[in-house]
């Protein structure tokens, strides 16, 4: 069956798309949920509109990327923790962390889950993250982890 998605739909397609999909699962829930629209020959135009809306969006959520993506590869976080006597940290430093430490810094405001670290620092000393800001942007951040 053949339907137009309204929303992006995760391993089906995204908003402006005409798909083809199962019938049961076009009927159950892309239908009813208002995901979709069965696709005829007057929907195209509709499609052609939610498509060019969508690039756009696109586009200007890319270029505010690589904006951000300047400010944070500029910027080194230095962190304030907990250290015994031999440089390991009573705790560990998580992406919650550095988001709260790049929000005070910057004043870009991330989730927790656009940052990327191998594992959580556990010692003092330098360590860099990548921070996925939109798809295909990715900038590196420097985190500096001093003793309080």
């Amino acid at each position: 069956m053949k339907v137009l998605l309204r929303s992006d739909v995760q391993g089906v397609g995204r908003r402006g798309d005409i798909v083809d999909v199962k019938s049961g699962y076009a009927r159950n829930f892309l239908l009813p949920s208002g995901a979709a629209l069965s696709a005829t020959d007057a929907t195209e135009v509709q499609a052609k509109a939610m498509r060019r809306a969508r690039d756009l969006r696109d586009a200007q959520s890319r270029q505010a990327a690589e904006t951000q993506k300047g400010v944070i590869e500029s910027t080194t976080l230095t962190i304030a923790a907990r250290a015994g006597t031999n440089g390991r940290l009573f705790g560990s430093v998580t992406e919650s962390d550095v988001v709260n430490a790049l929000r005070t810094a910057t004043g870009v405001s991330l989730d927790r889950h656009a940052i990327q670290m191998g594992e959580h620092l556990k010692e003092l000393g330098s360590a860099t993250a990548s921070v996925v800001l939109f798809g295909g942007v990715t900038a590196t951040v420097s985190i500096e982890v001093i003793a309080k």
